[in-house]
């Protein structure tokens, strides 16, 4: 006699409904301490909702972007620590819609793993919400799937998006930029989440080392080093853009100062940067010096030490520096801008 064959469920498959709906009921506390005015439903539904009554702006204009970590998550995942690069999730995007002069308003996640672990997860969220609390978004939806035998187990991939709001007359697009205005770097934490397949090369498959080796140069572990968090600019340029007229920004991020500062220069104008007038952290030198890279490479891939430049007029520049290095982080006069071919150049510091 056949013997009755069991039925097949989703969960033989790899995936599980039910592990997905309690992540849901244990990640809505994180979201909620990330709740500001204008929310009107968040998460559990099949969208968000969120009210622009609130914002008086003559001509507002909604802002958007999206990104991811990158193969950063590669480290946190052979750390086993996950609870930072949410941080960086937010910080790409946040980051990015400053540019454009942008207030951060809501924040959504995708996460795509093999098979949902619960314990990783909620640490995830946990860093997506500090990441929203320090740029003042909401994160009011996001999308979690596992996707067996798309990802390895233990595997899983991130990516953000991000929408803020700015009035159109307040709309920084660097066009106001001309030659003599001066150019303030703000300091970057670190790698941030740029680069990491070059720093994966030389660290690991190069030079063999571990991520729980100490290194003197850098005064704590390779692990903790290469997951310091994307540091979030959206305090030091709100009060900036308040008390300032700030005629462009750049966030630094993968293609370094020489591959984001032109994307907001207009024609005629070039940004001359001066080396040694900031201090960067030592995990570039170091990098540099264990993988024998050459400065350009290094200054085309990292963002040695800046991770937001800001342009303004040279009568504004001692106090905007002033502002900027009363927040966490420092911040220094790196450059100025100079007719010639739109571009980045390096010069030696006088």
């Amino acid at each position: 006699m056949e013997q009755k064959r069991r039925s097949l469920t989703y969960k033989d498959a790899g995936v599980d409904i039910e592990a997905g709906e309690r992540l849901v009921d244990r990640i809505k506390p994180w979201a909620a301490t990330t709740a500001r005015p204008g929310v009107l439903a968040g998460i559990g539904g099949f969208g968000a909702l969120f009210s622009l009554a609130q914002q008086k702006m003559a001509d507002p204009l909604l802002v958007s972007a999206t990104d991811g970590v990158g193969t950063k998550l590669k480290i946190a995942q052979m750390v086993g620590k996950h609870d930072t690069v949410g941080i960086d999730l937010v910080a790409m995007s946040a980051n990015d819609i400053l540019t454009l002069g942008a207030e951060p308003l809501f924040f959504l996640d995708y996460l795509a793993t093999s098979r949902l672990d619960l314990e990783v997860a909620e640490q995830i969220i946990k860093g997506i919400a500090e990441g929203c609390r320090q740029a003042g978004c909401a994160l009011i939806g996001g999308e979690t799937a596992e996707m067996p035998d798309f990802y390895a187990p233990g595997e899983y991939d991130l990516a953000g998006f991000i929408v803020g709001i700015v009035d159109r007359a307040r709309v920084i697009d660097g066009s106001r930029i001309v030659p003599g205005d001066k150019i303030i770097a703000l300091s970057s934490t670190g790698l941030h989440s740029n680069g990491f397949s070059l720093v994966r090369k030389i660290l690991f498959d190069q030079r063999g080392h571990k991520l729980e080796e100490s290194i003197p140069e850098l005064g704590t572990s390779l692990g903790e080093e290469l997951l310091l968090p994307t540091r979030i600019y959206v305090k030091p340029f709100q009060e900036l853009k308040e008390r300032l007229p700030i005629k462009g920004l750049a966030h630094i991020t993968g293609g370094g100062l020489p591959g984001n500062l032109p994307r907001i220069l207009p024609d005629g104008c070039q940004a001359v940067i001066r080396l040694g007038s900031w201090q960067a952290p030592p995990i570039f030198s170091f990098l540099q010096k264990q993988g024998g890279v050459a400065k350009e490479e290094m200054f085309r891939v990292f963002n040695m030490g800046i991770g937001m430049a800001v342009v303004l007029a040279e009568s504004d520049a001692e106090e905007a520096l002033e502002i900027a290095n009363s927040f966490r982080g420092k911040a220094w006069m790196a450059g100025e801008i100079k007719s010639g071919e739109k571009g980045v150049k390096l010069v030696e510091a006088a």
